[in-house]
């Protein structure tokens, strides 16, 4: 005010009876009294460069580059104020306003603002980027004035001063790696002043609005040949590293057993396994191992030493799982001239000859159309032992021998025991089926390495002296086609534990030998599985031949009452035991006995579930609101709340902005599936998703086949039936931190590597320590580090392995001959 009166007087006489001392004094005051306002206006830290400020957007919708900390926080005062106003309204996921953890909400203020951010906003989200922009322009106006006010104001409001010393008061810290090596700070967007890093790829340092809506992701470098030696190809325009502002992170509510017992209660026999301390080295001195598998060991399946102990293998109990009391630490080797698995659905017909050199099969089954040798790759024709004209049309005279079979409709969840190279499981997708194929590692050589490798579901197993690890009743159809299993012996052990699996109502679909050769040892076969299938109560429902295959089928039906096991004359097979549990699947010993079957309204498996696609979506009607679920709610709500908070993950972030090209994606596992919510958000993509179950968490496996998933019970203290480099995508949700408290971590980090592809992903989401000590492994590893995020204690990383491999090594003892 005192600079605007002196410079209108300027240049006039001063008025008589002032003399020039009393005037040179007046002006002096002045000049002194605007110095004081100015200075005391200006915050003490703020950056002096005015003219940077005026010639900058300070608050807009793409992350900004600024010249300190102190520069970015006076300059989005705006933003800061009104994202303040909505993080007091909208608390953080699973977690109140006052920072208590709570369960899932139906609400989407469970989506952080600042990270929830992708191709489809929430109406929140739309309203704080409106804000952002509405307060963008006002301040821009503001500087404008202030500008043509000749900095007579010193950029900056008194008003400045109180918010940054609140947002000091509240200074909370956040860090974020997307890819690049650079650090970047800015607001978070909740109204809180925020230290954020993020790694995106370059190894510049940002500063970041992560409370912007428009933050734009950066497209990945070409791929060449990289300092690591590992050949990258062009994904295309989808495979980006992911913007900060653009991963959703979640906190993993409190879980609990609620109505579920775990799989290791119900188990009796479960092995006891010895835990091993906490890993707390900061370097990593990785190996390859060294077995006689060589690159397709799996450490479970090929302990030799333990192998040569057995007392007898007449139960191929040689190829069953003999896990090794120290699990391997190492990496497993590459094949030579390893490359990127060909794509869905072009691999279910061809795949890379290096990928799985092996051609023992292609000999012996060449003429069967199982496997063809064709230059560079290994071809699939489609057909198999039982179908040689294709299985299209061998599945869709199956449809057509009895109709209430009904694929991709009733019939959903199949389980193929002996599957051969799974041409059929790899087909019924066509018929919106999905296929559990089972397999031994025998002298068919790589039999289910060759269905992991086309995309088709797979796991290494054998029906020996052991449950498969899957709960009773869950299977729609169980299908054998020439399995040479031997059914019929020892009581009908084999068959009856299929019978375990299979749902009532459901059928066994069996192409065999015995059902239309003639020859004496195939009819004395067909004449003891009359006898024993109708003991057992199964009816028969059609025995037809295949003209065209030359092949006759049998189709088999499990009743749905317990009507025929109390008329039967003779208890053979008998009942089990009331106290005998069908779902308890981990290293418990088949029995020849049968269960009864379930007839209470509210008892799983007294009813067939929902149609598919509705069952996947709609809590099992056995699920009951008396039954406490895991998070706390009751089991309908539960499931509801679970479902619903992974279709807004997998659509806000993991399809949008991950930076991950889905078109790259086939076989993905959850390694901590839960309800399998993860798995039905992904249910209209192109993949198949494999659902585990820890033995020691809550038994909700049911509840995932109920739906029309599939997976099976595991404990990640021992190594995964599978091939090495089985899967593109691993998902694990507050697993590691359990892992590391209970088993050999480092073993684990080894497991994790090998049955990830090179060129896979992992999505991992935990605690910042887990996430910290990962980043670090991984690097490592010379694993890419695509996006590091972690807030309130809780962090997301995604990684993507490359093809290195050390160069010592380190001999597995018991893993050679």
């Amino acid at each position: 005010m005192a600079l605007g009166n002196y410079s209108r007087v300027d240049g006039k006489k001063p008025p008589s009876g002032y003399s020039t001392v009393t005037i040179a004094v007046f002006v002096a005051l002045c000049l002194v009294g605007v110095w004081m306002m100015t200075s005391s206006s200006v915050d003490p830290v703020q950056n002096s460069d005015v003219s940077s400020i005026e010639n900058t957007n300070v608050v807009n919708s793409k992350a900004q580059v600024g010249d300190s900390n102190e520069n970015s926080r006076g300059s989005s005062v705006s933003t800061d104020e009104s994202s303040s106003k909505d993080s007091e309204n909208k608390p953080t996921q699973f977690e109140d306003s006052e920072n208590k953890p709570k369960q899932y909400e139906d609400s989407e203020s469970e989506v952080p603002a600042e990270v929830a951010k992708g191709v489809a906003y929430t109406k929140a989200q739309e309203n704080a980027v409106n804000t952002v922009k509405v307060n963008s322009s006002e301040i821009s106006q503001e500087q404008k004035k202030q500008t043509e006010d000749e900095n007579s104001s010193g950029g900056s409001k008194s008003e400045d001063n109180e918010i940054d010393k609140k947002e000091d008061g509240e200074s909370k810290s956040e860090n974020v790696y997307s890819g690049t090596g650079e650090t970047k700070e800015g607001d978070a967007g909740d109204g809180e002043k925020k230290s954020e890093n993020v790694y995106s790829g370059t190894g510049e340092t940002k500063e970041v609005n992560a409370g912007d809506g428009e933050e734009k992701m950066e497209k990945a470098p070409e791929e060449t040949k990289n300092e690591r030696g590992v050949e990258k190809k062009d994904q295309g325009s989808a495979e980006v590293f992911p913007s900060v502002a653009q991963s959703e992170l979640l906190n993993e509510t409190t879980t609990q057993n609620g109505s579920f017992s775990t799989q290791a209660s119900e188990s009796k026999n479960e092995k006891n396994y010895q835990l091993s301390g906490e890993v707390s080295q900061t370097s990593y001195n990785w190996k390859v191992c060294n077995t006689s598998a060589g690159t397709d060991y799996i450490p479970c399946l090929d302990n030799i030493e333990a192998i040569r102990h057995l007392p007898s293998t007449n139960h191929y109990e040689h190829r069953e799982r003999h896990c090794p009391e120290n699990p391997p630490t190492c990496l497993v080797p590459l094949p030579e001239g390893y490359q990127q698995s060909i794509e869905w659905p072009k691999s279910r017909e061809k795949i890379w000859y290096h990928n799985v050199p092996h051609t023992k099969l292609a000999e012996y089954k060449g003429h069967q159309n199982w496997v063809k040798v064709s230059g560079e790759y290994l071809t699939f024709p489609g057909g198999g032992t039982q179908f040689t004209h294709g299985a299209l049309h061998y599945i869709d005279f199956i449809q057509e021998s009895v109709h209430d079979i009904a694929w991709g409709k009733k019939s959903r969840v199949v389980l193929d025991v002996g599957c051969g190279v799974a041409s059929f499981g790899g087909f019924l997708f066509d018929r919106d089926v999905l296929t559990m194929s089972l397999a031994p590692k025998d002298e068919h050589e790589a039999q289910t390495q060759f269905a992991l490798e086309r995309g088709i579901p797979a796991i290494s197993a054998v029906m020996g002296t052991k449950r498969l690890p899957y709960p009773g009743r869950v299977f729609d159809i169980v299908h054998c086609a020439r399995c040479r299993v031997p059914w019929h012996l020892e009581g009908g052990k084999l068959l009856l534990e299929l019978n375990r699996l299979l749902r009532p109502g459901g059928f066994f679909v069996w192409s065999a030998t015995p059902v239309y050769r003639k020859d004496k040892a195939n009819i004395e076969i067909w004449e003891a599985m009359k006898i024993l299938t109708k003991s057992m109560c199964w009816e028969v429902v059609s025995i037809t031949q295949d003209k065209v295959n030359e092949v006759g089928i049998a189709i088999y039906r499990k009743p749905t009452s317990n009507e025929c096991y109390e008329q039967r004359p003779q208890n053979d097979p008998p009942l089990c035991s009331e106290s005998d549990d069908p779902n308890a699947a981990w290293n418990v010993p088949l029995q020849a006995c049968m269960h009864k079957i379930p007839v209470a309204a509210t008892e799983r498996g007294s009813q067939w579930p929902e149609m598919w696609p509705a069952r996947v979506e709609k809590p099992p009607y056995w699920l009951l609101s008396t039954q406490k679920g895991v998070y706390g709610k009751a089991g309908p709500e539960d499931f509801a709340a679970d479902y619903k908070h992974w279709k807004r993950v997998v659509q806000n972030s993991y399809l949008t902005s991950m930076g991950i090209n889905w078109s790259t994606v086939r076989n993905v596992m959850d390694m901590r599936a839960i309800y399998g919510g993860f798995a039905a958000a992904l249910r209209e993509m192109n993949v198949w998703v494999m659902n585990i179950i820890s033995v020691d968490s809550p038994d909700t496996l049911p509840i995932i086949y109920e739906r029309g998933l599939f997976g099976m019970y595991h404990d990640w203290c021992e190594s995964f039936s599978t091939y090495p480099r089985s899967y593109d995508l691993l998902h694990a949700d507050h697993l590691f931190s359990k892992i590391k408290s209970k088993c050999n971590y480092m073993a684990f980090v080894a497991e994790v590597d090998r049955i990830l592809r090179p060129g896979g992903k992992i999505i991992l989401r935990d605690k910042i320590e887990i996430i910290t000590e990962m980043e670090s492994m991984y690097k490592s590893m010379n694993w890419e580090i695509r996006m590091s995020y972690s807030k309130d204690k809780e962090g997301l990383l995604c990684a993507q392995k490359s093809m290195w491999r050390p160069n010592d090594t380190e001999t597995v003892t018991y893993a050679l001959t």
